[in-house]
């Protein structure tokens, strides 16, 4: 799949010679099973050959050039979905390979499934299918300019009219405008609006709207809206393919259907009805998006570490004796302890990102049967994985390009746009610390019942051994008891309680809100530290299953070690002041870790071609499968436009003048 050009020399082979496990299996594993792996291998192929999507000279592109080129790109996927008859999956992942970020991601990844989560039946055969075969564009349109993760504090009103049956959608003031929706900016014919709902003189707080922004003859703004996009974000290229919009409504009337009534609803006569329908039943839209976003957080944090991996690999400094060649970057301690703990990292992402699938999979399944009870530990999962997952995966994006040195600053390198089209993340769908700290409360909530014999469940269940955890210390003795990954799980679970408890004890001693605030500090940290132990303890559990082909169990053995332990001593201090691990466990711990990267260096490599990636979708001339870095970097310099000329523009205005001393003052003027 990697060596789409036929005769190209792999300066990587010898690499690859060197892997101690059978990669088939890694991959299946990787991609979810199977089926999955079929699917990825297949459209990657189609987007690979594709003309239409290539990545060259994006970052060299205007915005205005940029923008229309990714509609381009946008709508000729669409018609490939068509004409080819892709399947809903399939589509999905053709509109990631081409990587993109483009009006579409909302439209199907925010739009459709809000109406599947908060629409009437009746509401859902009359947008979905509109929706299906995109007769209408839509995006999300929720963040205003005054207000984002406070959902509560929107100002935009949507006031009912019973004489024309009607809402009537209004910006009241300028912090109401509705700021950063993609898709808004340019492209998108309907936004679904959060509003505050107004009827008969009562505010009922916020519901969601369909409001037509655009016309569906000419594309311009329906009277009463105006829209435009926000203007250029961060980075070349990046996210700056995606239209991120501002909207204002004055007095813009929507049909009173238009309210999305899966929960409450207002009559003709403007009487406000509560539903039947349970309100948590709208989670499941949450579930979906957040569980999506902890899987990308493992695919971009992926392609970062494969073109850090492989250069690293392709790069030689210093050591090299008479003829004997210097010494490749990736053998050097220093880049090994920078580099393989992320690559440990995006594998034990990849395998929490599945079970976050399978956990959407059942919390659907469980609503349909009104069954809420594990919703608390869902919301409180999903947050503090979303949060966990894209605050490390954009820092590790950042962190290999800093390990691949100079070059790693070229645009020609990937990474400085993929870690551009990434760092949102951190944002959108909630922000990161406000994510951490609703998991705290999930925390204090569960200790708070365990006086009353609720027993916790699922993956707070290790609160109810506390007064084990809180006073039992480890019994690790020597440096390969780490390799007990029940030893590992212990000392997580033990610092995740102790800082819980702790937390616990101030906020109740300063008074609940009170002490919430004024220690939120150590709420973050405990909310922290419970999803890193999530996160491992999700990895061990999949490696107690088993897991087939030749020494595939091994490696992912080895990189669960890399995971627990590289966390453990970067969060020595944890340990230590909770008194769950003594400095000399600390220290057998870090040797421990070092000698694991012994074991992972050869299989570096083909770890990472585990992950499938292609170089159109790598789009990185230092990531290449090949490693045919240095001709190709040579080559890519002449494709800069201002390399068309010999002697640059503004030679004779500019620097010319300087070279010929023309701006010196006369003797007359100096005098």
């Amino acid at each position: 799949m990697e060596m789409e050009e036929a005769g190209r020399i792999d300066h990587l082979s010898g690499e690859r010679q060197k892997a101690q496990f059978d990669l088939q299996p890694m991959r299946v594993l990787l991609a979810g099973g199977e089926h999955e792996l079929d699917v990825a291998q297949r459209v990657a192929a189609i987007v690979a050959r594709d003309p239409v999507f290539s990545k060259a000279n994006r970052t060299r592109l205007s915005r205005e050039e940029l923008y229309k080129n990714s509609l381009r790109k946008a709508s000729h996927g669409w018609k490939l979905i068509q004409q080819l008859k892709l399947t809903e999956e399939e589509a999905f992942k053709l509109r990631s390979l081409v990587d993109e970020p483009t009006f579409t991601d909302l439209h199907w990844g925010m739009f459709v499934p809000a109406i599947k989560g908060q629409a009437t039946d009746e509401q859902q055969k009359y947008w979905l299918p509109l929706a299906y075969k995109m007769a209408v564009i839509g995006c999300y349109a929720q963040t205003e300019l005054g207000h984002g993760s406070n959902v509560q504090g929107l100002e935009t009103t949507a006031t009912f009219d019973p004489a024309t049956d009607e809402f009537v959608m209004n910006s009241p003031n300028l912090t109401s405008t509705k700021w950063w929706p993609g898709g808004l900016g340019k492209a998108s014919t309907h936004a679904l609006v959060y509003a505050r709902l107004i009827t008969d003189n009562h505010d009922y707080g916020i519901h969601a709207f369909i409001v037509q922004i655009r016309s569906l003859d000419d594309h311009k703004p329906l009277p009463g809206v105006t829209v435009a996009d926000i203007g250029v974000k961060f980075g070349n290229a990046g996210y700056n393919t995606m239209d991120n919009g501002l909207l204002r409504f004055d007095q813009v009337r929507i049909p009173r259907n238009n309210m999305l009534m899966k929960l409450a609803k207002v009559t003709k006569e403007g009487k406000y009805i509560s539903s039947d329908v349970p309100k948590q039943l709208a989670y499941g839209a949450m579930v979906y998006v957040r569980q999506s976003i902890v899987s990308d957080a493992s695919v971009y944090l992926s392609r970062a570490v494969t073109i850090a991996v492989r250069y690293s690999c392709v790069r030689r400094q210093f050591g090299g004796q008479g003829n004997d060649p210097e010494t490749q970057v990736i053998d050097y301690k220093t880049q090994q302890h920078r580099l393989f703990p992320l690559l440990a990292t995006t594998y034990a992402y990849r395998i929490v990102g599945q079970w976050l699938k399978w956990l959407y999979s059942d919390v659907m399944n469980r609503l349909e049967s009104y069954d809420f009870s594990t919703l608390p530990e869902v919301h409180a999962c999903t947050s503090g994985l979303k949060s966990l997952t894209t605050s490390v995966a954009a820092d590790g994006i950042e962190e290999c390009r800093k390990l691949c040195g100079g070059h790693g600053y070229l645009c020609s390198s990937g990474l400085p746009e993929l870690y551009a089209a990434y760092v949102p993340a951190c944002t959108y769908e909630g922000d990161n610390v406000v994510l951490l700290l609703q998991v705290a409360r999930f925390l204090l909530k569960t200790l708070s019942q365990l006086g009353g014999g609720v027993k916790p469940v699922g993956t707070a269940s290790y609160l109810g051994n506390l007064p084990v955890l809180t006073k039992q210390g480890s019994r690790v003795s020597q440096g390969t008891d780490w390799l007990d990954h029940s030893n590992l799980l212990y000392a997580f679970e033990a610092r995740a309680a102790r800082l819980a408890l702790v937390a616990a004890q101030l906020v109740q001693k300063a008074g609940n809100e009170a002490g919430f605030e004024q220690h939120s500090i150590e709420l973050i940290e405990a909310a922290r530290a419970h999803c890193e132990l999530m996160v491992l303890s999700k990895f061990v559990e999949r490696l107690q299953r088993g897991v087939p082909g030749r020494g595939v169990q091994r490696q992912l053995d080895i990189l669960c070690e890399v995971y627990g332990l590289f966390l453990l001593v970067s969060r020595a201090g944890d340990f230590l002041s909770t008194g769950c691990l003594t400095p000399t466990q600390v220290a057998l711990a870090k040797q421990q870790l070092q000698n694991l990267y012994t074991e992972v260096r050869p299989n570096a490599v083909a770890l990472v071609d585990a992950f499938g990636h292609t170089d159109h979708y790598l789009g990185s001339i230092l990531g290449r499968y090949d490693g045919d870095v240095y001709p190709n970097l040579y080559k890519d310099a002449w494709e800069e436009p201002l390399n068309k000329t010999v002697v640059t523009d503004g030679y004779e205005e500019y620097i010319r003048p300087i070279l010929k001393q023309e701006f010196l003052p006369s003797r007359k003027a100096r005098l």
